[in-house]
């Protein structure tokens, strides 16, 4: 059964991934919570989460950094992963269709990043929050998944999106309402959640706008994300060692040949996405789609 799971996990796009990690997550909280229950053992499950969940007390933070990045898999409410998950599986597909695999991952967590910062300084800086410093803590994919929707918007804001009970409508107006909520209620109950949000809103439209100007923000996450990737692939490591002795003489003129196919393919995705840009993914032609998809997965 578990081997069932992971070949699933494997077959899955980039989105589904962090669905499936997210989901996994979840799961393991929940079990543990049910377990502690059954097994008298006090209140083991909330004593777990709290290793994982984001502080908002400085000192906490200090003590465990980590959180800074896990809090953006952890759920603890059914209806939260939920929504998240659907908001992440919904546009996260718009998203790749404007970016690509790697653009996803490192918009996710430098959203989350952003998000987590936003909530703590938020609690720290503003004294309305005073009282509630030591014993706040931030959960959930909701800032990682509005900087997703951020910057799927400033890519292509005209794109149309179809919502319930609402109908057609451009997804930069659906980001700009749900940007504008997340203001009205920053002194509401869950108000450092949407400051967490804001921090993931602002993460989304840095990410596309650099991108924009040629500077693409996501490698500072990707390249890490990388290097802990290569510790698992162990298989990858003996390839790369054993290359390092091989020498051809026709090297230099297979790189040369490599790296003008590889501008040329550069060059002919740049295209398409300015396509997609004034015209939207629908404008595209099959073989276009076929080219964007095949960029996107390498």
């Amino acid at each position: 059964m578990f081997n069932d799971i992971l070949q699933k996990f494997r077959l899955q796009n980039i989105v589904g991934k962090f669905i499936y990690a997210n989901v996994a997550v979840y799961i393991i909280v929940v079990l543990i919570g049910v377990f502690s229950v059954l097994f008298n053992a006090g209140n083991i499950g909330n004593v777990f989460i709290k290793y994982f969940e984001l502080p908002s007390s400085l000192t906490m933070l200090l003590h465990r950094p980590w959180t800074l990045f896990t809090y953006m898999f952890m759920h603890d409410q059914f209806t939260h992963i939920l929504w998240n998950m659907f908001a992440l599986y919904f546009f996260g597909k718009i998203f790749i269709d404007f970016y690509s695999i790697r653009h996803f991952v490192g918009t996710y967590i430098i959203g989350g990043l952003f998000g987590g910062l936003a909530f703590v300084l938020s609690y720290n800086l503003f004294p309305y929050f005073a009282p509630y410093v030591d014993n706040s803590y931030l959960i959930g994919a909701s800032a990682s998944v509005l900087a997703i929707v951020v910057a799927a918007a400033v890519r292509n804001p005209a794109y149309r999106i179809n919502l319930l009970l609402v109908g057609s409508i451009k997804l930069s107006t659906f980001a700009i309402v749900t940007v504008a909520i997340s203001v009205f209620m920053l002194s509401g109950n869950n108000a450092g959640g949407n400051f967490a949000h804001l921090g993931g809103a602002a993460a989304g439209w840095l990410v596309a706008y650099m991108l924009n100007k040629g500077v693409d923000v996501t490698s500072v996450v990707n390249k890490p994300v990388d290097w802990i990737s290569a510790l698992f692939k162990k298989e990858n490591y003996r390839r790369k060692k054993k290359a390092k002795f091989k020498y051809s003489a026709g090297g230099r003129k297979a790189d040369y040949e490599y790296n003008a196919r590889k501008k040329e393919n550069e060059a002919e995705v740049d295209r398409i996405l300015e396509k997609i840009k004034k015209g939207g993914y629908s404008s595209l032609s099959d073989d276009e789609k076929r080219r964007l998809f095949d960029a996107s997965s390498k």
